[in-house]
C-alpha cells in the first residue's frame, strides 16, 4: 500500500544523514510546529494563510541548522527536472526543511548540499525504504529527560494506514527528549536511568537542546491547504501518544502534511469526498505507528 508518486530516500553518512520525501507535482502542503527549539527552512510558507500552496519535497537532516544546507541539493535536483513554482525566471522548487540536533553524537559532522542531492536521487528510485539508524536518523537518540548520558538510539520510522480508500503514509525522524512508549505505556526505547526524577537539574537542557521529532504525513486524498494544516495538527496527537514527554522546550517537534490528490478520487471536483476528519484520525494513528517503528524496525542499522 503506497501513494502514487511519493518517494522517500536517504543519504546515510558515517555519523549523520539526510532523508528526503519527494512529492508529485501539484501536491498541497501545510504544517505545524510545537517544539521549543526548531531548526527549519521555508517552514513559514506552510502557514495556511500564505500564498503558495504546493510542496515539491521535504528535507529532514542531521547537523542542526548546518544540515539545512542539504535542501540546496534537493532544490537543484528538482530544478533540473523542471519541478517547482513557475516564475518569470524559471521554476522555484518549494522545499521545506528541518533538522535534528545530532552534533554531539555525530562528532560535529553535518550534511551538505551534495548529500541532499544524493538522498533525492535515492528517493527517485522505487524500492524498499530502509528504516532505523539511516538518513536523518543516523545519530538520533531518545530518552534524554533523565539526563542525556542515559539516552538510547532513535531513528527513522515509516507506517501506512488506509481509510475510505485513501492512503496515509507517515515518515518520522525520532530524536526526542522523551521515551518512545507502546500503547500500554511500556517503554520501547527510553532512558537507561531507571526510576528517577524527570529533568533532574533546574538547568537541565540549557546546553542540551539536542532533540527534535520530525514527521511528514502524506495522503493521496485531495485536500486544500487548510485541511492539510488540520491533518498536521492531528499528527501531533500521534506524536504525543508515542513519546513521553513530548513537545518540551528542548524539542523542535514539527509535523508536515502533504496531499497529493493522486488517489482513487483524483478526478473528483473540488476537494476529496473522503471526510477530512477521518484522514486526521488516520494521520494520528500513522504517526504513532511510525514513531514506534523508528525504534523497533527489523532493518535497523
Amino acid at each position: 500500500m503506497w501513494i502514487e508518486g511519493l518517494r522517500i530516500g536517504h543519504w546515510t553518512g558515517e555519523t549523520t544523514g539526510v532523508t528526503v520525501i519527494l512529492a508529485p507535482s501539484g501536491t498541497v502542503g501545510s504544517g505545524e510546529l510545537r517544539g521549543g527549539a526548531p531548526a527549519t527552512r521555508e517552514f513559514a510558507l506552510l502557514d495556511p494563510i500564505r500564498t503558495v500552496t504546493r510542496v515539491d519535497a521535504v528535507v529532514f537532516a542531521g547537523g542542526s541548522a548546518f544540515g539545512l544546507a542539504a535542501a540546496d541539493g534537493v532544490m537543484r535536483f528538482l530544478a533540473e527536472r523542471g519541478q517547482g513554482y513557475a516564475t518569470a525566471g524559471g521554476v522555484v522548487p518549494i522545499v521545506p526543511a528541518a533538522a535534528i540536533f545530532d552534533l554531539v553524537e555525530s562528532g560535529g559532522a553535518t550534511p551538505r548540499a551534495d548529500d541532499g542531492y544524493a538522498a533525492a536521487v535515492a528517493a527517485s528510485t522505487a524500492g524498499e525504504i530502509p528504516r532505523g539508524r539511516v538518513g536523518a536518523g543516523r545519530s538520533a537518540t531518545v530518552g534524554k529527560w533523565r539526563g542525556p548520558e542515559h539516552a538510547v538510539a532513535g531513528g527513522v520510522g515509516v507506517a501506512t494506514v488506509e481509510v475510505d480508500g485513501a492512503r496515509v503514509v507517515a515518515v518520522a525522524v525520532v530524536n526526542a527528549v522523551g521515551d518512545v512508549v507502546d500503547r500500554d505505556g511500556s517503554v520501547l526505547a527510553g532512558s537507561r536511568a531507571g526510576v528517577g526524577d524527570a529533568f533532574p537539574s533546574a538547568v537541565f537542557g540549557e546546553n542540551e537542546r539536542a532533540n527534535t521529532t520530525l514527521v511528514v504525513v502524506a495522503t493521496d486524498a485531495r485536500l486544500g491547504k487548510v485541511d492539510c494544516h488540520l491533518v498536521a495538527q492531528s499528527a501531533h496527537d500521534g506524536l504525543a501518544r508515542a513519546i513521553r514527554p513530548s513537545h518540551t522546550r528542548y524539542d523542535g517537534d514539527l509535523t508536515i502534511a502533504l496531499a497529493t490528490g493522486t488517489g482513487p478520487h483524483a478526478d473528483a471536483n473540488e476537494i476529496d469526498p473522503v471526510h477530512v476528519d477521518r484522514i486526521r484520525i488516520a494521520a494520528t494513528d500513522a504517526t504513532e505507528a511510525a514513531i514506534r517503528d523508528s525504534v523497533t524496525s527489523e532493518d535497523r542499522a
